[in-house]
């Protein structure tokens, strides 16, 4: 301990750092902005978020972060980055980000000739947890239906015994043990997984649909080749929603719709948040190895060393 306070207090340098008066309000680095990045939020300690701009040509080292500010609200993300020269911020030309209300206000109000792009993957997750939330009220529906049984059973003193399918599971545990394949594509089940779902979907049509509306969608995603394309495409996915009236994809389509054009934005360079997403693993990882967060500031300076 006394070892760690030494090197923080004279062999680090952090007492002599440019930034550290400001550094638990906010990091900027001019020097790190590139023509594509990625913005995304990260809890540096006890759930406080930081919105944190990196650029996607450092790949995650050095030089990969151009921004970190204390919040989430796009007023005071723009007051940073409108520190940036102008001419500096006029150069992005691309920016990712997830489906945010509060980071897509931050770029518009910073980055003016950067074209916004919605990540893939937040997209995707909208549908799959339709499915999911069908799945679940389906199984909630299948416990309070034991419960029942097993009250009924008891009052005739009897034991109660649920049905099994073929392939041991009753209706909860078939419910529960199906979530992750909803997830993956046919192709990619396990052959316990192709028995399961056989019987999941034969028992239960409405999540048949369901999968089969989700899968759908990531088809759209993978088959698309161009921004029209994609357009058409995902107006007959709209109709296929209008005709099976599924209600969470009923709620899942109309959050697609309002992030359609910076959707559709994805289909020229493909482009996605996984940079940003990977940044902020690294810097989970290295909380945990320093063994979480004393001091703000002495903790964005290790960070601002290594990435900034």
């Amino acid at each position: 301990m006394q070892f760690e306070q030494q090197y923080k207090e004279y062999l680090s340098g952090f007492n002599t750092w440019e930034q550290k008066e400001h550094a638990d309000k906010y990091l900027l680095f001019p020097e790190n902005i590139g023509k594509r990045l990625s913005i995304d939020e990260l809890a540096v300690t006890n759930g406080e978020l930081y919105t944190v701009v990196t650029n996607k040509q450092a790949h995650g080292g050095k030089g990969s972060l151009v921004a970190m500010v204390a919040g989430i609200k796009s007023s005071e993300v723009i007051s940073v980055l409108s520190k940036l020269l102008t001419e500096k911020r006029e150069t992005v030309a691309e920016v990712t980000l997830d489906m945010s209300n509060a980071m897509d206000k931050s770029i518009k109000g910073s980055f003016s000739k950067a074209t916004i792009v919605t990540d893939r993957f937040h997209v995707q997750q909208v549908v799959t947890e339709a499915v999911q939330e069908i799945r679940i009220l389906l199984r909630k529906k299948a416990i309070k239906e034991e419960s029942t049984a097993i009250l009924r059973a008891r009052k005739k003193k009897k034991t109660y015994q649920p049905r099994t399918f073929e392939n041991g599971d009753t209706k909860k545990q078939l419910l529960a043990r199906s979530r992750y394949l909803l997830f993956k594509p046919s192709n990619k089940w396990t052959e316990s997984q192709q028995a399961r779902a056989t019987i999941l979907f034969r028992e239960f049509p409405k999540l048949r649909h369901a999968y089969n509306l989700s899968m759908s969608f990531r088809s759209w995603y993978e088959n698309s080749n161009s921004k029209q394309e994609a357009r058409e495409g995902l107006k007959r996915w709209y109709q296929k929603i209008d005709e099976e009236q599924i209600e969470p994809f009923l709620v899942a389509a109309e959050a697609i719709k309002a992030y359609e054009e910076t959707i559709l934005n994805y289909f020229p360079n493909r482009s996605t948040n996984a940079s940003a997403e990977s940044f902020n693993a690294k810097l989970k990882g290295f909380r945990t190895l320093v063994r979480g967060v004393r001091d703000v500031k002495f903790f964005l300076y290790r960070i601002s060393k290594l990435y900034g």
